[in-house]
C-alpha cells in the first residue's frame, strides 16, 4: 500500500508539472527557439526509466547486500551469541509490529549494521563481527533497535522512491538540455545529433550529482526517525550509550561498500559544503536529539 500511495503521489506530481509547462507555454517557447520535444510523452518514458531503475534495484537490494558484504545468514544459530542475536532481532520485530527478518553477520571489524530489503516483513538485518566483539549486549541491542526502526518506518522502500523521482527529473531535464543544445548551438535540424547526445550526458551527470543532495538529505532525516525508533524500542539510555560508542569508534576504517552506507551506521566526518552529501548526520547531532 504504501508503495502504490507513494506511487499514485508521484504520478500526480509529474501530471501537474505537465499541466504547469502546458500553462505557462512552455512547449510553445521551446518550439520558437526550434526545440519541439514532446515533453508529455518525455516526461512518461523518463518516469518509466527512472522509476524502473530504483525499483529493480530495490527488489535486488537483498541479494547485493549479502554478497557485497560477505553476510553469512543464520539460518540455525551455532552459538549462544547467536541465539541471542536472533532472538533480539525477533523481539523487536514484534514489538515494532513487522515480520521477523532475516539475520545475519558480516565478516568487518569496522562496527557497523544494516538493513534493506523491499519489504517491511522481508527485510535483512546485520551486523559486523566487530560490532558483535566489541559493543555490551545493551549498545548491540539499541543498534538493532535502530535498524529495526528503519524496517518499521519502510524507510528503504521511500528511499528507492525518492531516487526514482531524482533519476526520473534528471533524465527528463537533461534531454531538454541536450535537445535545445543541440538545436540552438549546433543548428541540427532535428535536435538529435551527436551534440544532443553528449550535452544530455554532460547535463545527467551534473544534475545527477546535484539531485543527490535531496536523497542525502533525506536519508540524514530517516536516521534521527530511526534513532527516536530504536530508543523506544531498546531504551533512550541505550540508544544514547551505543552512539556515544560509534562516536569512539570514529577513527576505525569503515569497509562496507560504498552502495550500502545508507543503510548502515557509519558516518563519515566531512566539513563544509560536503555536508549536503552526507547520508548520516554526525553523531553528535544525532545524540544531542535524543537528549544526551
Amino acid at each position: 500500500m504504501r508503495i502504490l500511495l507513494f506511487l499514485a503521489t508521484n504520478i500526480a506530481v509529474m501530471v501537474l508539472l505537465s499541466i504547469v509547462f502546458n500553462l505557462l507555454g512552455l512547449e510553445g517557447i521551446l518550439a520558437a527557439n526550434g526545440v519541439d520535444l514532446n515533453l508529455g510523452p518525455l516526461l512518461i518514458m523518463c518516469a518509466m526509466f527512472g522509476f524502473g531503475g530504483s525499483m529493480i534495484s530495490l527488489f535486488l537490494s537483498k541479494w547485493m547486500a549479502k554478497r557485497g558484504t560477505g553476510t553469512e545468514i543464520i539460518e540455525q544459530p551455532r552459538s549462544q551469541e547467536e541465539r541471542w542475536l536472533v532472538d533480539t532481532v525477533a523481539e523487536l520485530a514484534k514489538e515494532a509490529g513487522v515480520g521477523m527478518p532475516e539475520v545475519g553477520i558480516f565478516p568487518s571489524q569496522a562496527a557497523n549494521a544494516f538493513a534493506t530489503g523491499w519489504n517491511r516483513n522481508a527485510a535483512l538485518v546485520a551486523v559486523s563481527a566487530g560490532l558483535l566483539q566489541r559493543f555490551s549486549r545493551d549498545e548491540v541491542r539499541a543498534v538493532l533497535a535502530h535498524e529495526i526502526g528503519h524496517v518499521a518506518n519502510g524507510d528503504m522502500v521511500t528511499l528507492t522512491l525518492i531516487q526514482g523521482v531524482v533519476n526520473t527529473f534528471v533524465m527528463f531535464l537533461a534531454r531538454i538540455i541536450g535537445h535545445t543544445v543541440d538545436r540552438v548551438v549546433f543548428k541540427t535540424e532535428r535536435g538529435y545529433g551527436l551534440g544532443y547526445y553528449a550535452v544530455t550526458i554532460v547535463a545527467e551527470l551534473v544534475l545527477g550529482f546535484l539531485a543527490s543532495m535531496i536523497v542525502f538529505w533525506f536519508s540524514r532525516w530517516r536516521e534521527y526517525r530511526a534513532d527516536a525508533a530504536g530508543a523506544r524500542l531498546a531504551g533512550n539510555g541505550a540508544m544514547i550509550a551505543a552512539l556515544q560508542r560509534l562516536r569512539a569508534e570514529q577513527g576505525l576504517p569503515q569497509d562496507m561498500p560504498g552502495e550500502l552506507t545508507a543503510f548502515g551506521i557509519s558516518e563519515q566526518m566531512k566539513e563544509g559544503l560536503t555536508g549536503l552529501f552526507r547520508s548520516h548526520p554526525p553523531l553528535e547531532d544525532r545524540i544531542r536529539a535524543l537528549g544526551g
